[in-house]
């Protein structure tokens, strides 16, 4: 099989092509996956919520940077277990990793609810980063595998939806658990409930764990783009900045956005809550009408790079108006700014992820490069966390930390114009058998 892209190298495949009844269960499983990225990021949110609330941060005497460490300390862990989770899902598939790493952040999460030190809260966060880690390798790797280009940039909106949803609902829902009940509870309600995803992922899921005879194949197969030619290729260079960028604007909203609102423009913790869960509603929204709206200018003739990178570059552009919010003396146009900025990255998510994890890779490494781009969303994740932590504690305002977003933004949008293009893509060898 052919990739369509120019410059990635045509690859063997037996795979027939799939009919009408195999293709409504390939767009189940994506809901089924969907609904995994949303649970992960309802977990990876739940702290947001948390270190807004004062019982939390008296329990664990945090200062700010404190906040800024427990709230980075998922992201660390995430970065440092990607390549790890790539190398694994590319040889030993899809189910098996992702249902055993699924169980364990379930259980961590619920685990820091139970935590008295700050050290054991922190120990469950690097947990429930480095098993998370699996998701992105896993599920862009099942996709590259089983959804035609023409559908990518509406299969990637749909399970993109899910991470944003995810973050929409865990922020309210942990404020609610945290007031209706206590934050130590939230942990363990919101940790333990997501196991229920496990029985239709275990029944549903055809096992794509290698057999013994077949492990020799896999690994020549996997080995068909050596680790050297991925991490020297521009386009995987280029994926990890996009990547970082688009990441640094998402998990500092994740972690700092209740905070912000509760003590920048004085919204109560319920109420925080309310809009983030709109401003991730949003991009989740934009991001599935981005993705449809670029397969159909693809499916009509359409250059499916150029048109994902135009679709990139706008929502990275839209996004810079979060610095409107920051400036606003008015607390309904801050509001409606931050709505705004996080939603036009919508245009953005879909299409980046479609065109940097699968329009531009060969299917033998999908896990692996998906891997290696996203230890730059891990640290992305606990750079913002961090540094705006940080960055708040010198300057006693909000402003400095969103001025640093809208730099990224601009060199998240360079990057993809300069360096996603076809020829540099990860180059395929052939097997030896």
């Amino acid at each position: 099989m052919s990739s369509s892209i120019d410059g990635v190298a045509p690859e063997k495949s037996g795979t027939a092509i799939p009919d009408k009844r195999q293709g409504t269960a390939h767009w189940n499983i994506l809901l089924l996956l969907s609904v995994g990225v949303l649970i992960a990021y309802a977990d990876r949110a739940s702290i947001s919520s948390a270190i807004a609330n004062k019982d939390f941060i008296a329990h664990f005497h945090m200062s700010d940077v404190n906040r800024g460490l427990v709230g980075s300390a998922f992201f660390w862990a995430y970065a440092c277990a990607q390549i790890p989770m790539g190398w694994i899902v590319d040889r030993y598939g899809v189910k098996t990793p992702y249902a055993i790493c699924f169980a364990l952040w379930c259980f961590a999460t619920a685990a820091a609810g139970l935590m008295t030190a700050f050290v054991g809260l922190f120990v469950m966060r690097l947990i429930v980063g480095a098993t998370e880690a699996v998701v992105m390798p896993a599920s862009y790797r099942w996709i590259r595998h089983n959804v035609p280009e023409r559908h990518t940039g509406t299969a990637i909106g749909l399970f993109a939806m899910g991470n944003k949803v995810g973050t929409a609902v865990g922020a309210p829902v942990a404020a609610w658990l945290i007031i209706a009940y206590d934050w130590r509870a939230m942990f363990v309600i919101t940790g333990l409930l997501g196991l229920i995803w496990l029985v239709p992922w275990t029944l549903f899921v055809r096992n794509d764990f290698p057999r013994k005879e077949e492990m020799a194949a896999v690994m020549r197969r996997a080995a068909t783009v050596p680790f050297r030619n991925i991490i020297t290729s521009p386009v995987v260079w280029g994926g990890m900045i996009v990547n970082f960028c688009y990441g640094y604007f998402t998990f500092y909203c994740m972690t700092w956005m209740p905070a912000y609102l509760v003590e920048s423009r004085g919204l109560s913790l319920t109420q925080s809550g309310a809009y983030t869960f709109f401003s991730f509603a949003g991009i989740a929204i934009v991001a599935v009408i981005a993705g449809w709206a670029a397969d159909r200018i693809i499916e009509r003739g359409g250059d499916p790079v150029v048109t994902r990178k135009i679709f990139v570059v706008a929502g990275f552009a839209g996004a810079t108006t979060v610095l409107l919010g920051a400036y606003s003396s008015s607390l309904e146009m801050a509001l409606f700014w931050n709505i705004f900025s996080l939603s036009c990255l919508g245009l953005a998510s879909a299409n980046n992820l479609a065109l940097s994890k699968v329009t531009l890779i060969p299917r033998p490494a999908i896990g692996m490069v998906v891997g290696v781009q996203h230890v730059a969303a891990g640290l992305s994740g606990g750079l913002a966390a961090s540094l705006s932590g940080w960055l708040l504690h010198i300057s006693g305002s909000y402003d400095l930390p969103m001025q640093v977003i809208v730099l990224f933004l601009v060199l998240g949008a360079a990057a993809n114009v300069i360096l996603m293009r076809p020829k540099w893509s990860p180059k395929v060898i052939e097997a030896q058998d």
